[in-house]
């Protein structure tokens, strides 16, 4: 009778080791796959960057081009390609900053292909064709990449966060990582006018 209660503890005990080892080794596996996608998201915007640079290039052989709108994209590319994360450093807050960014881009590089719509010459130009056909799934494949990168943060962060896993992320360092979220002001329908 006195060994049955040290088994049974030692049991207890053992069912404990062998669960903190495989959540321990679980949520390991999920956050590789967060930095492994993190690092198809990064790949996205890199060859967004890249191409640019490309049709930087071309519009500025266009002589009359407007250089204010040319500047902006040239800032707003250099600052989203200053801003570099690792998968350690997916914060909420670091992510924000990093989105922020990347939005100003996008922005600045869609001024830029309005911009270009008054330019006939430039329009005719082979190259700047063919980046206009490569923008449209650049842009995309940019999304699809979020997607799968907020998904398996779904799954890192939902594991970390459930009882009794959340009692185990804390004592081996695991945190919370954050989300792309959609920009302010595009739950709200674009207001189209004809006059």
């Amino acid at each position: 009778m006195k060994n049955l209660g040290r088994y049974i503890g030692l049991g207890f005990l053992a069912l404990i080791i062998f669960w903190a080892w495989t959540f321990y080794n679980g949520t390991i596996g999920i956050n590789e796959q967060v930095e492994k996608q993190w690092g198809d998201v990064l790949v996205r915007y890199q060859e967004r960057a890249d191409k640019t640079k490309n049709l930087l290039e071309i519009v500025k052989g266009a002589a009359d081009f407007e250089q204010e709108t040319l500047t902006q994209v040239i800032e707003a590319r250099s600052k989203a390609s200053s801003i570099n994360l690792n998968a350690d450093q997916l914060t909420p807050e670091n992510l924000k900053a990093f989105e922020d960014a990347q939005a100003q881009f996008t922005g600045a590089l869609s001024r830029l292909m309005v911009t270009v719509e008054r330019y006939p010459d430039l329009k005719a130009v082979a190259a700047f064709r063919d980046f206009q056909a490569q923008y449209e799934g650049m842009e995309n494949r940019i999304s699809v990449e979020r997607r799968k990168f907020n998904d398996v943060v779904r799954q890192y962060n939902t594991r970390i966060k459930r009882f009794p896993g959340n009692l185990l992320a804390g004592m081996f360092n695991f945190e919370e990582k954050g989300y792309f979220k959609a920009q302010e002001g595009t739950e709200n329908a674009p207001d189209i006018s004809f006059k």
